[in-house]
This record gives structure tokens, sequence and C-alpha cells, in this order.
């Protein structure tokens, strides 16, 4: 999908304002507002797309509110992905249902194309296939080395942003930044299923709680099951792999297991919750999953991505005109305001989890108070917070 020029020495040659690494909702979306803004803005990505990425596939009422602020609801509309209404969760055999409005189903694949596509359209320059190297700032201008297989070429830019999902990017030189798992963090898997599986039904979110970890299922816009799971270590060693590591849990929420699982192309990813600090450092900014992350239900995790963006465009624009050390300090306080405060809900709802008796007086609790419920799903959905500094 690269929207340049095939030869790579060109970006080694061009001026950037901004250097994006990463190309999912957060990377796309902010050199999309780095572009809207006149910035040379290159945004480049490891993966060659379309690409699959491990993920519930869904965007809840939050997410797809960023997407329409930032002039991006066209897009995710023509997509045609389903619309989100329903949370079923399910635990040792008994299930509920609880009303979940507002967003919509799309696979990664589809979702992370369209909005690189939207930064292109917009003036930025797209590369994919790129592994990045980040070196140090000197003489005003951050060094990143980009290499396409054996090809490596040296770009430059006022700013940097890091966006790369959980792992970060290497530095050449020991800045300090770090991404540490939490303790006993869960380990993300994923797979599609094709074709007509009868459950969950086109709308719904099926969540099956286990012991050890959570599977969730949804329909996508061409009719697959998308399969995520957040999985113990444990279990994974146990059970021999995802896809039978998943039919255990769906068996103990009592949900059907889909057929196909153990031939399914199942993909893993690092450990899933996970603190990054610092978040800033001279001439650069990180962003998205790479800022840190908690388990999310019901597309939480996307929101968070496309928020932290949209907040961190005037930053960048700020920096790459004249970087100032406050600026990194700016940026903490706006990432606490816009991330941190939705993330501490997912992190009680994790920890509940993890504790069954706690989670059985919760799921009790739910079917006897709907009201108390729906008010749980609702700030997990954003509706709550929605209006709030962001």
């Amino acid at each position: 999908m690269s929207t340049t020029p095939r030869d790579i020495e060109d970006l080694a040659r061009r001026p950037w304002d901004a250097i994006v690494l990463g190309a999912g909702p957060a990377g796309s979306v902010a050199a999309r507002g780095l572009a809207l803004r006149g910035l040379r803005t290159l945004l480049v990505d490891r993966k060659p797309f379309p690409r699959r990425k491990v993920c519930g596939a869904c965007l809840n009422r939050d997410a797809v509110g960023a997407l329409e602020a930032a002039g991006l609801g066209p897009a995710l509309r023509g997509l045609g992905g389903p619309a989100l209404d329903r949370l079923e969760i399910g635990l040792e055999g008994r299930s509920i249902s609880l009303a979940l409005p507002g967003g919509t189903a799309v696979s990664r694949s589809a979702l992370d194309s369209a909005l690189a596509g939207e930064a292109v359209a917009a003036g930025a320059w797209f590369r994919d296939g790129i592994e990045a190297t980040v070196g140090p700032a000197e003489g005003g201008l951050r060094r990143i080395t980009l290499a396409e297989g054996p090809r490596q070429v040296v770009a430059r830019a006022s700013v940097v942003l890091v966006a790369t999902g959980l792992g970060l990017p290497r530095f050449e030189r020991d800045e300090g930044v770090r991404s540490v798992a939490s303790p006993g963090s869960r380990i993300g898997a994923g797979c599609r299923l094709p074709g007509d599986h009868g459950f969950p039904r086109e709308g719904t979110i099926a969540m099956a709680v286990g012991r050890r970890g959570y599977v969730g299922l949804v329909r996508l816009e061409d009719g697959s099951l998308n399969v995520a799971a957040a999985l113990d270590a444990g279990l994974l060693r146990s059970a021999g792999g995802p896809a039978a590591a998943a039919r255990e849990i769906l068996g103990q929420a009592g949900f059907r297991a889909a057929e196909g699982l153990e031939r399914a192309d199942w993909q893993g990813t690092l450990p899933l919750s996970r603190r990054t600090r610092p978040m800033a450092a001279e001439r650069l900014f990180v962003l998205g999953d790479a800022a840190g992350y908690v388990e999310p239900f019901t597309g939480e995790g996307m929101a968070w991505a496309i928020r932290a963006a949209a907040e961190v465009v005037p930053l960048s624009e700020r920096a790459a005109a004249r970087w100032e050390p406050g600026l990194a300090r700016e940026w903490r306080r706006a990432h606490e305001a816009c991330v941190l405060q939705r993330q501490r809900l997912c992190r009680g709802v994790a920890a509940v989890l993890r504790r069954p008796w706690i989670a059985r007086a919760a799921f009790a609790a739910a079917g006897r108070f709907p009201a108390l419920a729906g008010a749980t799903t609702r700030r997990l959905d954003g509706t709550s917070l929605l209006g709030q500094s962001s």
C-alpha cells in the first residue's frame, strides 16, 4: 500500500517536519492531523499493508465519536462494519445481555488501511514494510534510520511520534524510554474465522470469562468471526496453544466454541498490560498502545489511541516549530487526562475478573440490578466521559 516513490533514498533527501512510526489508528490519525496543519509528514509501518492485528475489532461509542470529531466518520462508515448494540457476557454457564449501542465492528486490516489512506489524502507520505530505528536529537532534528530489507537510509525530522503498538522501536542510544509489562500480564491472541458461525449474532459482542482469561467474539464487515483473547501465560502452556486455551474458556463460560479454532491462523502479542516511562524525550512523543496499555473489553483501546492522536497533534506542531522541554510535561498531563483516566475503569474490571468469587458476585449483582450494570458498561463505552477534557 506504499504511496511514496519506490526509491527509499527519496525519504532521506526530503526534509520532514514530522515522522510518525506506526500506522495503526493512533499513528495514522496523528499523521493526518499533522498533514492537515501543513506539516511535511512521513508515516511508516514495519508490516506490509494490508496487515492483520490481534484486536477485538470493536470501536465503542467513544472511539466512533472521536473519529467523527476528527472528520473521519465517512471513512469509517464506508467500511460497512456492522453496528454494535449488545454485550453478552458468559460466566460459569450463565449469561447476561447488556445494551451497548453506538459502536461498530470492523477488521483491523480494513480500518488501518483506510486511516492510512486518509492520512495520505491529507498530504502525508506513507511507506509500509519499513523498520525504523530511533536515533538521537541533534542540531534541532531527530534522526531516524529507515530500513527496507538490506537497504538503509537516514531521515531527519523536527519531531518524531512513536505509535508502534505494544512494542517500542529500537533506540540507537539508551534514552531511558522503557515499556514494562505489569506482573501477571496476560497475553493477547487472536484469529479470524470465515463463514457464518451463528453465534454471536451480528451486532453483539460475546465475552466469555474463564478462570484464566477471557475470549471476545464479534462478527465483522464480511460476516467472518473475529476471535480475540487475553490469556494467562500458564494457560497457554498447559493448553498447548491459543486455540485449545480459547476453547477451554468458551466452555467454562457456557458458550459454544466456533468450528475451526484449531485450524485458524492465530497471532499473538507481547504481554498486554504495561506502562511506558517516560512518554516523551527531546523531539519525541510516545502515544497509542506504545504509551501504555490495559486489557480492554468493548473497544476502549481504539478510543484511547484515537483520542491520544488528536491531543498530540497541536503539541507536535509546536515541537516542530521549536522544541521546549516543557512540551514533554505537557504531553504527560494531556495523556493523563485523555487516556489514563479512561484506563482506570478497565484496570478495575480486569482485576475483578481475575478473582472468581468477586466475579461471581459482580455477575449476580448485574443480573439483579441491570441499571447498575448498564452504568458500568456506559462508563466502559466512554459515554459518561464524553465532554470531559480529552
